[in-house]
């Protein structure tokens, strides 16, 4: 029998979450976006959630490849474009539409031959400072790819970096979207500026003609812990759950795992669980992580290690070896752990675990 350790995907909490990135902007189209293997969660097992789209927004073309095999004939956008000249020839088989955000990427586009003219989203670096011209450098950008018979229309597009939050006391957004809408002032194209923050924050404001919707689709919040989940009615699309596959009884001063960083005070009801940072659960996550048993909320014992970590069961008397263990997600009899409680537990976002579940263990859909 393999490990008892597994990840469940949920495709109505996928379509529920879509469903609430249209209700935030009805008046405009969605992507979703389904880059780092839709989160984590596997290309194929999200499609089935996630078909209402109104197109998909990716990195990889390998993954654009994948969407296509699933019988996917709608949109397509690789968010940070080509990455060498000749996957503008996937792009033309694929009828993928790309980002363009240097001048690299133009000078490939006009050496490309091509039957049909790309659509392309002309990228703004608005603040963020990753990808995209300079305001500055903008509209001869646009001129250029204007000018080229290989480039069919031209949208234009940028990405908040504090949609999420407040930046330094001020609207997080309202530099960055001055920034865009001053660039891209009397440009024709379609526009797309909203993140899941940006579509879940500032509506009104960013919504645009298309919305990307991320992390708020896989049920993960932006803004947590400012709201959660169920302030903005998400659900978890993936549980990680496990089982107790050994008990000790501790008694006062014994110590728990690698390190001995735990300490029992009293004699104490201790369960092991098959989950560890082989699993793809942070290693750094400490004594009092909120995990699940039984349904019943409880929290981690010392350190993780690689294949097991510690629970504690002494106020669960009726769980034991063999009672079921929710690492994050959906748990029994209506149950739930969101995924950002146990990320904030650990010092890091949802982000990364849903993209950090190993390989080893098994995926399915529920």
């Amino acid at each position: 029998m393999p490990r008892p350790i597994e990840a469940l995907i949920h495709p109505e909490a996928l379509a529920h979450n879509l469903a609430r990135a249209r209700a935030r902007a009805p008046n405009a189209r969605v992507w979703a976006v389904v880059k780092a293997n839709a989160y984590g969660h596997g290309v194929e097992r999200a499609f089935e959630g996630l078909r209402a789209a109104d197109g998909f927004a990716l990195l990889d073309l390998a993954e654009a490849e994948r969407l296509r095999a699933l019988d996917w004939r709608g949109p397509i956008l690789l968010l940070e474009g080509v990455f060498e000249p000749r996957d503008l020839e996937l792009c033309s088989r694929l009828k993928l539409w790309h980002a363009v955000h240097c001048q690299e990427q133009i000078d490939w586009l006009a050496m490309h031959k091509t039957h049909e003219p790309h659509r392309v989203f002309l990228k703004l670096n608005s603040g963020m400072n990753r990808l995209g011209f300079p305001p500055a450098a903008f509209r001869a950008a646009y001129a250029r790819l204007e000018a080229l018979p290989q480039v069919d229309e031209i949208g234009l597009m940028t990405h908040f970096s504090d949609a999420d939050a407040m930046r330094q006391g001020i609207d997080g957004i309202a530099h960055q979207l001055a920034a865009f809408e001053a660039a891209a002032d009397g440009l024709a194209g379609e526009r797309t500026i909203a993140n899941s923050a940006a579509t879940l924050r500032h509506p009104g404001r960013t919504a645009a003609d298309w919305v990307r919707a991320g992390i708020m689709v896989y049920g993960g919040v932006p803004d947590f812990p400012e709201h959660d989940a169920a302030h903005w009615d998400l659900r978890p699309a993936m549980t990680l759950r496990s089982k107790v596959i050994g008990v000790q009884q501790v008694q006062p001063g014994d110590t728990i795992g690698y390190g001995s960083t735990y300490t029992a005070e009293r004699a104490q009801r201790v369960g092991i669980v098959a989950c560890g940072y082989a699993d793809g659960y942070p290693r750094h996550a400490p004594t009092g992580t909120p995990i699940l048993v039984d349904g019943q909320r409880t929290r981690t014992l010392g350190r993780v290690s690689m294949d097991m970590l510690a629970v504690d069961l002494d106020a669960l008397p009726g769980s034991g070896f063999g009672s079921e263990v929710t690492l994050w997600g959906e748990g029994p009899h209506g149950s739930r752990l969101p995924i950002d409680e146990v990320a904030r537990a650990a010092g890091t976002i949802g982000y990364e675990l849903m993209c950090a579940v190993a390989p080893r263990v098994p995926v399915r859909s529920a």
